[in-house]
């Protein structure tokens, strides 16, 4: 009985490796954008549609006042700067 126990407990080990979810979430963004598109945000464009470049590849966004973000997260990004003119992540 204690075999088969420890038999199943190992299968369900396993199992939970091999079909377990990643652990990285929607939100998260690249430290780098080398393939120059942008992923979806509630506000401001994708700067790379619009002929925009930043100013170094670690640049996540330009703000409305011109001001430029290094932000890791779209939350709040250039919320003191009149809002997001464009995306580069």
């Amino acid at each position: 009985m204690r075999a088969r126990l420890a038999v199943s407990a190992v299968a369900v080990a396993v199992a939970g490796v091999f079909f377990s979810a990643p652990a990285a979430s929607a939100a998260t963004l690249p430290s780098t954008n080398t393939a120059h598109h942008c992923i979806r945000h509630t506000t401001g464009v994708c700067g790379w549609t619009h002929r925009q470049k930043p100013r170094d590849k670690y640049e996540t966004a330009k703000c409305y006042d011109a001001s430029v973000s290094y932000s890791s997260h779209s939350q709040g990004t250039c919320s003191h700067h009149h809002g997001v003119r464009y995306w580069f992540k």
